[in-house]
Order: C-alpha cells, then structure tokens, then sequence
C-alpha cells in the first residue's frame, strides 16, 4: 500500500530579491504544509520552477527539505525530461533513500506517438525505482491516452501511480475503472480534486494545496469517507482562488497566495514573471473570502 494517498504539494522555490534560492522562506512553507495537514510533499516538480534552477541548486534545495521534513511525511522527488537515457540516468544517479517515488512528467516538445510514450516509461521502469507517471498535455504537447497508461501498469508494477492533468475528466474515470490492482491515480488538476478522488482517485498532487493546506487536506479526507456534501462545500469555497492562481501560469498565482500569507516573498525567475498587479488584487480579494 503506497503512502502517497491524500493531498500531495508539488512545493514552490521561494526566492530571494536577487533571484538566489530563499531557504528561510522554504523552510516556513515546508512547516506550514507539515503543520496543517499535508499528506506529502513533491520536490522539484514544475512548479519549483526546476527548469530555471541550476543543477547545484536543485541539489541544494532538494537536501534542505530533506533536512526539515526529518522524516515526517513521504517524500516524491521530480526527475523527467524528453532524453529517456538521461532521465534513466539520471534516477539511477540520483539518492532517493529519502524519497517514496520519483515524479516523471512525459517527454515534452518532442512529441512521441503513443508507442514512444510506453517505450520511455518501460525504460525508466527498467530502473526498478518507484516511478510515479506524469501526464500533462497542456505543458508537454502530447496526452498519455488511457490505454496506453493501462498497459504500462498492467506490465510493470513499479509504475505504480499516474499523476493524471489530462484537460479531459473522462479519461480520469477510464483508468479508475480499468486499473490493475496495485495502481492508482492521483489528479493533476486541482480543481478536479474532489469528483477524482470520490471516482476511487488517490487524491491530488496540488498547486494550492501549499497555500490551504488544511482546508484541501480536509476536503480529500471527507471524500475519501464518503462525506460527499461537506467535502463540496470547501470545493466550492476553493473554486475561484484555484482557478485565478493558474489565470496567468503557475507558479505566478500560488506565489502570490504564499506571499501575502507571509510565507514567501513574491519574486520568479525569467522566462516567469510575477502575476500582473490586476491579478494580485483579484487573489487578495478572493483570499480574503476564504
């Protein structure tokens, strides 16, 4: 039985003024998610902005959650890419003891048919690592459909879980209903958290997870005990705030969020920009009905 059921955070790297990795601010988020009831928390996902951090940095970051967490909730680590022997590589390289599974997003910009997808996935199953299967159309080009990842899990049994953002629920529901035993799904949108996990979904790994910890944490665990009308009611309360920090990317919108909340300050790194002054009012607004 895997430990990654529930609210998992894909945790943001807070940084300073001078764009250097602000591990103050890091070391805050990390005790507000433990504090307020987060499941897990996902290292170096996309929205850690890992792309603009330097291999140094990603290591330095990656200890020092390691280090505060101490052991208290499960940890995934993000590795993925569009060189399968590098990412292969890479996992293989890489100290996971303090980790439960590596994260790895589908090889983007390429845009391998649906038989190159299987064949990326079989390789880094070829590690023997816990691998956890990311499928985000929006961000890579191309959908991982249904039955490919059906036939990935129904074949290799480390390939445990999909962390599922496709934009169709359907497709959500199709692998629920097909899954072998010992597979899962976990939703990659936020804001399809609730009608996943009462499908039979793991929950979510989360973007506003981090900014409501114990309100998202409460809502899951409530579907998970079949309180359908109750876990709606925070849903509906975290519809607007979850679709206005995505309104122009992500991670512009949490870091907004984190930041008036006093957790972080509120810089990225280019090619991301700080969310517009018109959508940080909307935030604050919004936040203050929460």
């Amino acid at each position: 039985m895997s430990n990654l059921k529930g609210v998992g955070v894909a945790l943001v790297t807070p940084f300073n003024e001078d764009l250097s990795v602000d591990f103050d601010s890091l070391t805050k988020l990390v005790e507000f998610n433990i504090e307020n009831g987060t499941n897990y928390l996902v290292v170096l996902g996309t929205t850690a902005e890992a792309a603009t951090l330097s291999e140094e940095e990603k290591k330095q970051v990656t200890d020092h959650i390691v280090k505060v967490n101490n052991g208290r909730l499960p940890l995934v680590l993000g590795i993925g890419g569009n060189n399968t022997m590098e990412v292969k590589k890479q996992i293989e390289e890489a100290d996971l003891s303090a980790f439960d599974a590596v994260l790895s997003v589908s090889p983007y910009y390429n845009k391998p048919n649906q038989e190159g997808l299987y064949q990326h996935y079989k390789v880094l199953a070829g590690t023997g690592k816990k691998i956890i299967i990311y499928n985000v159309p929006s961000r890579t080009g191309q959908n991982i459909e249904a039955s490919t990842t059906l036939r990935l899990a129904k074949e290799f049994p480390n390939l445990f879980l999909i962390k599922e953002a496709a934009p169709n629920i359907l497709q959500y529901f199709d692998i629920l209903r097909q899954k072998p035993d010992g597979f899962n799904l976990v939703s990659g949108d936020d804001e399809y958290t609730l009608p996943v996990t009462l499908a039979g979904g793991n929950g979510v790994i989360s973007v506003i997870g981090q900014g409501y910890p114990k309100e998202f944490s409460t809502m899951v665990q409530l579907a998970f005990d079949g309180k359908v009308k109750e876990a709606y009611e925070i849903h509906n309360k975290l519809v607007e705030i979850t679709r206005l920090i995505f309104a122009e990317g992500n991670p512009a919108g949490i870091k907004t969020v984190l930041a008036e909340k006093g957790i972080i300050k509120n810089y990225l790194r280019l090619p991301l920009v700080a969310a517009s002054a018109g959508l940080q009012e909307k935030i604050k607004a919004e936040m203050a009905k929460i």
